[in-house]
Formats: C-alpha cells, structure tokens, sequence
C-alpha cells in the first residue's frame, strides 16, 4: 500500500506541466494537494485520510489515475500543436484554442473576411452567362479572339495582384490590405457595368482581376491566423464555399439575361456591393495577432486577441505567441529565400497543389458551362449552369465537415479520382453513339459530378493546406507565389479552352 502510494505522488509530479497559469493546471495542482493531504505517509503507516478503509482507498486510487491521465492528454495536446514546419523552422502553427464561447466571437470577422472570397467566384462566374450579351452590345459578337480577352484579362491581372498580396500584407497588415484592396474591386465594377467599348470593358476586367488577385492570397492567411484550433479547417473550407457562393451568385443573376439582354451591365454592377461591405467591415475587424507580434506591436495584439477570443484569453495567447516566436527568430524571407534549398522543396509542393488543381479542367465549368450546355442541345443552358453551380456549394458544405475528420490527403485523393471518372463519363456521351441521344443529358449530369468531385477536395483544400505547411517567415510570400501559379495556370486554360470550344469533349479534357 505504502509503495503504491509513493508511486502515485511520483508519477503525479512528473506530470505537472510548465504551463502553470492554464486553469486546467491550476485544478489539476489543486487536486493533486488535496490527494496528497489525504494519502500522507507517516512512518511507514498510512495517516488518518485513509482510515476509511479499503474502498475509499480505492476511490482516491481511481481519482488519482483519472488526473495523471488528464494532465497527459492535455500535455499530447498542447505537443500536437507543436509542428515541424517547412525548413526546419519549429513553430506553433494555430496555437489559439479558446473556449466554446469565443468561437461565436471569431466567426463575424471570418464572414467578413470571406466577402473577398464572394468576390473572388462572382467575377470569375460573371461572365459566364453574360459573354454573348455583352459581346453584342460590345460590338465583338464574331470577335473570339476579343471575348477571350475579356475572359483571360480578369485571370492575368489576378496572378499579379495574388503575387503583390503576400508583401502588402506583410507590410500592411491583414486588415489595411483588404482595405485597399477594396479600391481596384470597386472601381473595375464600376467601368465593367458603365462600358460602351471592348476598351473600358477590359480595364475594368483588369482593375477586378488585381482585387480578386490580392483577395485570393489574403482570406485564406487571415482566416487561418485567426481561427481557433479545433475548427481550423472547417473555418479554413470556409474560404472555398464562399468562393462558390460568389460563381453561384454570378450564375443565378444570369436567368434574366433571357427576358433583358441588356442585364448584363447589371451583373458587373452588383460586385460594388460587397466591395464596399468589405472595406467598411475590415474597419471594425481586428487584425491579425500574429503579424501584429511579429511587427512587436504587443499592446495592440494583446488588443486583438481581446477581441477575437475574450480578455481571459490574453495570457494564454500571448504565452503561445511567443512560444512560436521562440521556434524561429530570423528575419522575414525574402522572395529568392523561397528557392534557397531549406525551401523550395515545400513551396513546390505549394505551387503543384494549385497547378494541378487548375489542369484538371474546373475553368471549363467556371467560364463556359452555359455555352457547353448550349451546344449540347440543353433549352436551359443558364439554369443548368445554376444547377452546377449549386453542386459546388453542396459539396463544399459536406468538404467542410469532412476536413478535420478525413484528412487534407485522404479528400484530394477521393476528389481526383470523382473527377476523372466523371470526365470520362462525359467524353462518353459525345464520342459513343449508342449515347447519343442522351448525351444533353450526361452532360449536365457529368458535369455536375465533376464539379461535385472538386468541391469535395481539389477545390478547398489547397488553400486551406498552404497556411498549414510554410513557416511563419515565408508564410505570406510562399503563399502569393502559389496563388501565382494557380493564375497562370488558369489564364493558359481559358486560351486552351477558347481554341476548343466547338469539340465540348475537348474541352472538358485538355
């Protein structure tokens, strides 16, 4: 009995962790006293807190072992947040974990956050079903050389301001830059609405490509560096479903291009609304934590942790903070760091996610679903674009729950493998002419379960993914250069798929 209690206060104290201001801790000590008072030993006999017999004793047994298996499951999680990050740089990659009440608090500053990416899929899916109207307006109907620019203008000034996001939130701020970001949103929907020439037509395009482009590299950091981390890469997919709710929006305000074909100039004007909600949030939305530590500005991170997580919370946040400050002290990288042998294996893999993600085809669905569907017979060509559209926010939704559950891995295995098999289907359908008659239909449906493979993994998880794997001092700049090649990639897709369009199989192939 004596032995077993002296193995018990041993194997107690080896448990006590260095973070003694955490409340789970502070009971845990508190405990631990009043186990210690009442299992005392006194001269080789056991003191009057185990008189009570054989059961009691059993009971203090059970409390004890209950405790040391507490204190170790807090110490594995605390460990687990702990991460080898790119190049050697130890690093605490979400240390936040606040309580159940503060997760409401997070979210309003995510959802604002998120505006961008809103922004993000309605100017991509805004010209899908407004192409034709415009182009006629525009004087460019027989022109597809001119449509194609209209299209692939947008995507070029997108790589550059995804490539320029990175630094000006670095020196900026999270917050500044999506304040200033709104700037080059607001005026490009504005020129695209107003627009009597393909000229104006293409600056606006231009001056939405770099604000779509900043925004893009922009949410999915802020949003990972303000999340807690248990909800991380739900809140992280987040990004993605907004992105789809935007190419939702822009196909459903497409229906009345049938009733009124001037209503595309309609359809670019509505981008200035959630332009300027996104300006006039981001003055009330706290800043990133994190970056602020970095520029050594405390009292306003301690600020910002306040607000995003409750005043009890700043201790522990800042204690984190530092811990990952403490991984790696050097300097924020430069671009050519990011091809230096400590990094460029991580960044490639970086830059391979997006690029991979674009070859698959989804920029068919995104530009040109409708004018596919028309040449495939479809009556309904804008709605079954809708209908594509909202299988991408459904699969998103069940990607979201999936995230932290399945894996980053395991989703974007499952979603390469739905799409592939579905663009077989629809290769199908227009090559066999057994299917011929039904090939209207197997498109649609072909399309749909590829767009629905994407959502699933392909499309939100390599924004999620990319926060996740870069150090803290190539984090903003690694991502951009990703992002950049998620552009490129996708302005060399809409020249492909303009040179295809009249062969719908290769254009859902190429």
């Amino acid at each position: 009995m004596q032995a077993s209690t002296h193995l018990i206060k041993g194997n107690l104290e080896v448990k006590i962790s260095k973070r003694r201001d955490l409340p789970c801790f502070r009971e845990f000590k508190e405990r631990k006293s009043t186990l210690t008072r009442n299992l005392c030993i006194r001269r080789g006999s056991i003191c009057s807190g185990l008189t009570s017999g054989a059961v009691s004793m059993g009971a203090e047994l059970a409390r004890a072992r209950d405790n040391v298996e507490t204190v170790a499951r807090s110490l594995i999680k605390f460990r687990s947040v702990k991460a080898q990050a790119s190049g050697g740089d130890v690093e605490d990659l979400a240390p936040i974990n606040p309580h159940e009440t503060s997760t409401g608090t997070v979210l309003p500053f995510v959802g604002v956050a998120c505006l961008g990416a809103i922004l993000f899929g309605y100017h991509l899916g805004v010209v899908n079903g407004a192409l034709d109207y415009l182009s006629k307006d525009l004087g460019i109907a027989q022109n597809a050389v001119m449509q194609g620019w209209v299209v692939s203008t947008l995507l070029a000034a997108a790589a550059v301001g995804s490539f320029t996001g990175g630094a000006l939130a670095d020196k900026f701020g999270r917050t500044r830059t999506f304040q200033l970001d709104a700037i080059p949103l607001i005026i490009g929907a504005v020129l695209t609405a107003i627009a009597q020439n393909v000229q104006t037509m293409i600056i606006g395009r231009l001056l939405a490509g770099i604000g779509i482009g900043i925004t893009s590299a922009i949410v999915p950091l802020y949003i990972s560096e303000i999340s807690p981390t248990d909800i991380r890469g739900a809140l992280g997919s987040v990004n993605q479903l907004f992105i789809c709710i935007g190419i939702l929006a822009a196909l459903v305000a497409g229906l009345p291009l049938s009733r009124s074909p001037v209503w595309w100039r309609g359809m670019f004007g509505l981008a200035v609304i959630p332009s300027i909600l996104l300006a006039l949030g981001m003055t009330y939305s706290p800043e990133s934590p994190r970056w602020l530590f970095q520029q050594g500005k405390i009292s306003e991170a301690e600020k910002s942790i306040g607000t995003l997580y409750g005043k009890e919370r700043v201790p522990e946040v800042m204690y984190e903070l530092r811990t990952a400050g403490q991984g790696s002290t050097e300097p924020e990288a430069g671009w050519i760091d990011l091809f230096s042998k400590r990094y460029w294996k991580v960044v490639s893999v970086g830059a391979a996610l997006f690029f991979f993600q674009q070859f698959a085809g989804i920029n068919a669905v995104v530009y040109y679903s409708t004018a596919v569907f028309r040449s495939a017979g479809i009556a309904s060509d804008v709605a079954a674009s809708a209908l594509v559209g909202a299988s991408n926010v459904f699969g998103t939704v069940i990607a979201s729950s999936l995230m932290d559950r399945q894996g980053r891995k395991s989703l974007l295995i499952r979603s390469f493998s739905g799409m592939g098999a579905s663009m077989l289907l629809l290769s199908l359908s227009f090559t066999w002419k057994v299917l011929a008659p039904y090939s209207g239909i197997l498109a649609v449906v072909g399309t749909v379960l590829y767009v629905l493979s994407f959502s699933l993994g392909a499309g939100p998880v390599p924004a999620l993914l990319l926060p996740e794997i870069f150090a803290s001092r190539i984090r903003a700049k690694a991502v951009a250069l990703s992002l950049c090649m998620h552009w490129v990639r996708n302005q060399c897709s809409v020249f492909g798929i303009r040179r295809r369009l009249s062969s719908c199989c290769l254009v859902y192939g190429w």
